[in-house]
């Protein structure tokens, strides 16, 4: 079962948009068995806090696998790609919140809701946490668990007719004072590279590698990234050697080369178009500027080995 209350695209009870502005999402859902399914690699509009009570999770990011046991939370910012489940989920009970703080990339300040009530000093000492650590997994304790309790009765209570929208305030209030003391107690390492422009870019360009058949301008990126093509450009080459269209070019040469290794023999046309290239006479001429032969030769060669 699950009981929510949300905004766009995420399931629950819809929130009208005069209760507390920036809430993508609040709920939990409680499976008493083995589900069918499980949450594919996404990113979320904002900042995510989970919270698992009972069961296990498998929880995924690009660069590691977790379980997690009752007593986890989970921290995940707008710009890091995680999947839920292996594929599925297995029982367990979670709770999740996400709030939209004005930002999709590292780089850019974080704008809270006037609505969250916690001192400057404190906003700013948990923002500064979230944004310069990389840490996503966290052993909570009683007290932060019990927040996320209160918010699933909460839940429970609430319905389209009626959002008692002052107690939600209090709670999810709470729920981020809470997460901010557990970080204290801790004294979490921070690291300020985190939060700067060349982070950005390098999420950006570890992104093109899953996301290269798209089509892509230099103008797009620099949208993607909210960082200027001037900078954008800059950055590229720092990390790469590249500018962003050649290192773009570079992984799809790479990736359509692998399907014409691993596969069985492809249409040449279709696969330039699968790897995002606009005509299969501009893709063959740079494949065989690479590779020094054409992709038919080349896919030959794999096929009689």
């Amino acid at each position: 079962s699950i009981s929510a209350l949300r905004r766009k695209n995420y399931p629950g009870i819809e929130l009208p948009d005069h209760i507390l502005p920036g809430i993508c999402s609040v709920g939990y859902w409680d499976a008493k068995k083995d589900q069918t399914w499980g949450l594919d690699w996404h990113r979320n509009e904002g900042i995510e806090l989970t919270f698992l009570e009972s069961g296990s999770l498998y929880f995924s990011t690009q660069k590691e696998k977790f379980n997690l046991t009752p007593g986890n939370f989970t921290t995940t910012k707008p710009w890091q790609l995680h999947k839920v489940g292996n594929p599925n989920v297995t029982r367990g009970k979670l709770y999740w919140f996400i709030l939209d703080v004005g930002v999709r990339q590292p780089h850019q300040t974080w704008n809270w809701p006037e609505w969250i009530i916690l001192s400057n000093e404190d906003l700013t000492y948990l923002t500064q946490i979230l944004r310069q650590n990389e840490g996503q997994i966290w052993k909570s304790d009683k007290k932060l668990q019990g927040c996320f309790r209160e918010l699933g009765y909460f839940l429970d209570k609430s319905s389209s007719a009626s959002i008692p929208h002052s107690k939600l305030t209090i709670l999810i209030n709470e729920l981020l004072l809470e997460i901010m003391f557990q970080f204290k107690s801790r004294g979490v390492e921070l690291d300020e590279r985190l939060t700067m422009n060349l982070r950005t870019v390098e999420i950006f360009l570890d992104h093109l590698k899953i996301d290269y058949e798209k089509y892509w301008s230099l103008d797009d990126m620099s949208e993607y990234c909210g960082l200027g093509k001037t900078s954008l450009t800059k950055y590229s080459k720092q990390i790469t050697n590249m500018t962003p269209m050649d290192y773009l070019i570079d992984i799809r040469l790479r990736a359509a080369a692998k399907f014409l290794r691993e596969r069985k023999p492809l249409n040449i046309k279709e696969l330039c178009y699968d790897c995002g290239f606009s005509t299969s006479q501009y893709f063959s001429t740079i494949f065989k500027k690479r590779y020094k032969c054409t992709p038919s030769d080349y896919a030959m060669q794999f096929q009689k080995t």
